[in-house]
């Protein structure tokens, strides 16, 4: 090494009389200094390249190259611990596939009908787990349906209708024609058809009243009237249901039997608690003779509605028959009451009864004679006569006076009063009819095997079977029909 100039401050430097002093503290290391050496002769040292980026998803950045601090050198290992690095944001969430649309399910005449758990068994039965507002009950998403264990196909039979007998009937099964309206009279108008039906105690109540093929093809108003009504609460009411029958040569038939339907629930509806008491103690003479006046009493209105439209009393009147059902489980007796034709019939095991009240013969009643003009003498009073058939009270020679005249005949003995209360048996039903039903139900055996196969079975028909029931027809018989059935329990 050439020393150039003042070589004194080498002796200086290591000179061994100098004080001794304290390291002083620099920035540049020896490691610095062979750097700078390095790149002032040969240039910076290559380093390499970056690794590519890897594929997507996207990479995450790469993180800085570690500056090396105080006394690292570059080939050094990184000091080991924590390093922080940017995180990248979440992928988006993705969206649940879409399921295809479902297409509307083909109607079948089958209905599926869940069955019951098995409650025999004695094992607790699981309960249903709480379900969250807006979780799905299972079985309803798209594309499902009832579980196949659970469910059963029952077929639903459309009510039966149509006719018995070797031929069909003339006119047609369906409504043609409706009766003519006239103003101030709108309220006098009678449906087609009247369906109705209950359930009390042991007992199960169908009613229906149809107008007849006959009555539908002219346009003529239905001439039965069906009245069903509940009198009373609980164990003591009853069920009153009325039946009436125009006559077909009266133009107001279907008023009068409305009238007599409504003027007889009336009457019951006032004396329906002694009624009902009487009924479930047994009292059977005083229902006869109580229900009889409430009969007269309802003929009566019907001939003063008569004078009071100037007809004849024989041109506003009807049969009525009624039925009195009490609701109490505890009492099967069902009381029959009425005047006029029809039918009442009990089906029990399997065949038809008929159980209508038989009115004696004219020639079969006896009694008294009833004292007033036309009463024969008493017997054992032999009545003088002269040669001409002249009466004499003595033989004085004094002839008795002739007798009233009777310009109008005498008018016919009334409608005998027809009761009749008997005790239903489990199992039976008990038919009421109008005549319109009661005659092919008597002249035609095929009806009476029918109705009897349709209604063999323990449980009641629903409405609409028993209308279907009720209007099975027959060739011959045309007219209005009503009937009520009751089926015990």
């Amino acid at each position: 090494m050439t020393q150039q100039g003042d070589d004194n401050w080498w002796d200086e430097l290591y000179d061994e009389s100098a004080p001794d002093t304290a390291p002083a503290e620099s920035a540049d290391t020896l490691d610095d200094h062979f750097t700078t050496a390095a790149r002032a002769t040969t240039g910076p040292p290559a380093r390499d390249p970056a690794p590519p980026p890897p594929a997507p998803p996207p990479p995450l950045p790469a993180s800085p190259p570690a500056v090396p601090g105080p006394g690292t050198a570059p080939w050094e290992a990184p000091p080991e611990g924590p390093r922080t690095f940017s995180v990248p944001p979440p992928p988006p969430p993705v969206a649940p596939p879409v399921a295809p649309p479902v297409a509307p399910p083909v109607e079948a005449p089958t209905v599926q009908v869940t069955m019951p758990p098995d409650r025999d068994s004695g094992e607790p039965q699981p309960q249903p787990e709480p379900r969250l507002a807006d979780e799905a009950e299972p079985g309803t998403g798209p594309g499902t349906g009832p579980d196949p264990d659970l469910t059963v196909e029952v077929s639903v039979p459309r009510p039966r209708t149509g006719y018995v007998g070797s031929r069909p009937p003339t006119y047609e099964p369906e409504p043609t024609a409706l009766p003519v309206a006239r103003p101030g009279e709108l309220g006098e108008l009678v449906s087609d058809t009247v369906l109705d039906g209950a359930r009390y105690g042991t007992c199960t109540l169908r009613a229906a009243s149809v107008r007849g093929d006959s009555a539908r093809y002219r346009g003529e108003p239905r001439r039965d009237a069906l009245l069903t009504a509940r009198f009373g609460h609980d164990e003591t009411a009853l069920v009153l249901v009325a039946v009436a029958a125009g006559s077909r040569a009266a133009e107001d038939a279907h008023l009068a039997a409305s009238d007599a339907c409504q003027w007889i629930a009336e009457a019951v509806c006032r004396s329906h608690a002694r009624l009902s008491e009487d009924i479930r103690s047994g009292r059977r003479g005083d229902l006869k003779s109580g229900l009889h006046r409430l009969i007269d009493r309802t003929y009566g209105k019907l001939r003063a509605r008569a004078a009071e439209r100037g007809l004849a009393s024989d041109e506003y009147t009807a049969t009525l028959r009624c039925l009195l059902v009490p609701a109490d489980p505890e009492c099967r007796t069902r009381v029959f009451f009425g005047i006029g034709a029809g039918g009442l019939f009990r089906l029990r095991d399997g065949s038809w009864q008929d159980i209508e009240p038989l009115l004696p013969e004219q020639a079969a009643v006896t009694g008294a004679p009833v004292l007033g003009f036309g009463s024969p003498p008493p017997p054992g009073a032999a009545a003088a006569e002269t040669e001409e058939g002249d009466r004499l009270t003595m033989d004085l020679g004094i002839t008795t006076a002739p007798g009233p005249l009777v310009e109008e005949p005498v008018p016919p003995p009334a409608e005998p009063f027809r009761f009749r209360a008997s005790v239903a048996r489990p199992g039976d039903t008990l038919l009421l009819a109008s005549p319109g039903l009661a005659e092919p139900m008597r002249g035609e055996p095929a009806l009476a095997r029918e109705l009897a196969a349709r209604w063999a079975d323990a449980e009641a028909p629903g409405l609409a079977a028993f209308l279907a029931d009720t209007q099975l027809r027959v060739t011959g018989y045309a007219d209005d029909r009503t009937g009520v059935g009751v089926w015990e329990a």
